[in-house]
């Protein structure tokens, strides 16, 4: 056990975050394996495929595996899919546009006069200090 006040805090923290990670792990583990199950049984093989996409994307999200080897995991389930007979799953491209903004009223015109009436306001400056002075070195 840490003696360390500060080490004693990161035993706390690296348990719940392999607490975490274990949940993360069982999920992906519990989409992989119905995907199998789908692939092997040929009933509803798009949505564990997608599920098991998601469960991918998750974990790499949250590093517990490797980018590269969730490409390589996501290439090798799109293959069984496919030689399953399923069709390729594509997720839903962004075409949604942003709502458009009502238009603004226009602002009020001030008038000249109230204008011009208005001091104009300086920017404060910031003072330099002066240079330091050299003195000659002492011998």
């Amino acid at each position: 056990m840490p003696i360390i006040k500060s080490a004693k805090k990161r035993v706390k923290t690296a348990n719940r975050a392999a607490i975490r990670n274990s949940k993360t792990k069982r999920t992906l583990k519990e989409a992989l394996k119905s995907f199998q199950a789908a692939v092997t049984s040929g009933k509803k093989i798009e949505e564990a495929h997608s599920q098991a996409q998601s469960a991918l994307d998750t974990a790499a999200k949250k590093n517990i595996l490797h980018k590269n080897k969730v490409a390589r995991k996501k290439a090798q389930l799109s293959k069984a899919a496919k030689a399953a007979g399923a069709k390729p799953v594509k997720k839903a491209a962004k075409t949604a546009t942003k709502p458009k903004a009502a238009a603004k009223p226009a602002a009020k015109a001030t008038p000249k006069k109230a204008a011009a009436k208005k001091p104009a306001v300086k920017k404060a400056t910031t003072a330099k200090k002066p240079a330091a002075k050299k003195t000659p070195a002492k011998k």
